[in-house]
């Protein structure tokens, strides 16, 4: 055992034996952190904070794992409401800043990091003050200038364009576990379409177009978008955040204009983009010109100005729709949208199977453990799955040989996780109720009735 495990596991065996000790448990928090498990520590923030509400340091140290596991949207709901107070540590204004300029806000980012560092010079970060264009005094004589909050250079920025792998996915419908309207709805869309070309073309209905998927992360949106393109044996381009967003002016629109350029070079093809909201967000919420121009760009191409996206299909997700602009809900752009909720039992059932499938068994009762998990993501069902493989593992190695999984071994591993829906629905919720112009979330009130 490395030293960091063995340091762990004595944390682990010491909360056995006292579960509420909040020092101890915000310890280990902190030690999977650091450690980069940043899925356990989570968990462990979790737990502190259910003993310790109002505590800010736990809210702080679970923001900033989300954070590091590119949970953006859940990060953002923690840091905003610390912002609310008083009385803000300047380490969660440098989180604030951090997540601004996720989403290309790189001037509000600057005066957040600005405001913080004001406040407590020690909470400066130089990498990400580098990437913001932040600059020593000894920089100050150089020859770069902040433009909008983001960098220009009096040389030019780097030349090369974005380019995205592209896929041919095996994976089907077959593949995804329950989502049976869902798969209705996309095959609506677009598989009939690419499938039956001329019926389509005989009324002058155009093949392509968009959707827009929403839910609770970890409930299969990505998983589904490259089950569509496998569908239809298209090519498949996901899209990060990273690999549009830059600092440089343009750089992220060119970025953006290549992406779209490379999708067209291959149909037909399904171009992806995960947490859209990052650029797509609300120019409404914005103050820096230049992320305007990314998402009139982003708009642009949607609309194939220029260029015709005949045959080209885009797909994208969200944790947010909330803070997606209303201009890509438009006619001929993001025109269904189509809410991913956590699995039913039937399709639990079926995800479990999926996730069981090659490893040793002993008469499992899938639909029991359906039962014992209600509103698990399919994230957390393949977590139950992992947990519950660790045991097994550890009891072959002291006896040496190894043993099957039973419903029992299941249903343990499950007690001891937590549906990580429940607090995107808390949220969700709240939108629903207080900010649901034209019905937009209606079917979010229905699922939780």
């Amino acid at each position: 055992m490395v030293p960091g495990d063995e340091a762990i596991a004595g944390l682990r065996e010491a909360l056995r034996v006292s579960p509420n000790n909040l020092p101890l448990r915000q310890h280990l928090a902190d030690s999977l952190a650091s450690l980069g498990r940043y899925d356990e520590a989570e968990g462990e923030y979790k737990n502190a904070i259910g003993l310790s509400p109002d505590n800010v340091k736990l809210k702080l140290g679970l923001a900033n794992v989300f954070y590091l596991q590119g949970k953006n949207s859940a990060a953002l709901v923690i840091v905003e409401e610390m912002l609310k107070s008083n009385d803000v540590p300047p380490k969660a204004r440098v989180l604030h800043a951090k997540l601004l300029e996720r989403t290309g806000d790189i001037e509000r980012a600057v005066r957040q990091y600005r405001r913080a560092i004001a406040d407590d010079p020690s909470a400066a970060d130089g990498d990400f003050a580098s990437r913001l264009g932040i600059r020593t005094e000894a920089e100050e004589a150089g020859d770069e200038e902040v433009v909008d909050g983001r960098l220009r250079a009096m040389r030019e920025p780097p030349a090369a364009e974005a380019e995205a792998g592209v896929e041919k996915p095996q994976v089907t419908f077959s593949n995804v576990g329950g989502m049976d309207a869902l798969k209705e709805e996309i095959a609506i869309k677009i598989i009939r379409p690419m499938s039956h070309p001329e019926l389509y073309k005989a009324y002058g209905k155009a093949i392509g177009g968009g959707i827009l998927m929403y839910g609770p992360p970890g409930c299969g949106k990505t998983h589904l978008a490259r089950a569509t393109a496998g569908e239809i044996s298209a090519n498949f381009i996901s899209v990060g955040i990273s690999e549009v967003l830059e600092m440089w002016l343009g750089s992220s629109e060119r970025n953006l204009h290549a992406m779209f350029e490379q999708a067209r070079r291959s149909r037909p093809c399904v171009l992806f983009f995960d947490e859209v909201d990052a650029l797509a967000a609300s120019r409404s919420d914005m103050r820096a010109s230049a992320g305007r121009h990314m998402i009139n760009q982003f708009l642009a191409e949607m609309d194939g100005i220029g260029s015709s996206n005949e045959g080209m299909l885009i797909l994208a997700a969200t944790n947010a729709p909330w803070h997606v602009d209303a201009a890509f809900r438009r006619p001929g752009r993001f025109d269904r949208i189509l809410f991913v909720p956590p699995p039913d039992a039937p399709a639990r059932a079926s995800i479990l199977r999926i996730h069981l499938a090659g490893k040793p068994l002993d008469s499992i009762d899938h639909e029991h453990l359906a039962k014992k998990t209600d509103g698990f993501s399919g994230a957390d069902l393949k977590a139950v799955v992992d947990a519950a493989i660790e045991v097994k593992l550890r009891e072959a190695m002291k006896t040496g040989r190894p043993s099957p999984l039973t419903t029992k071994d299941l249903a343990s591993a499950a007690s001891a996780i937590k549906a990580s829906t429940r607090e995107w629905f808390a949220t969700a919720r709240n939108y629903a109720l207080y900010s649901n112009q034209g019905g937009a979330y209606d079917v979010i009130l229905k699922y939780l009735k």
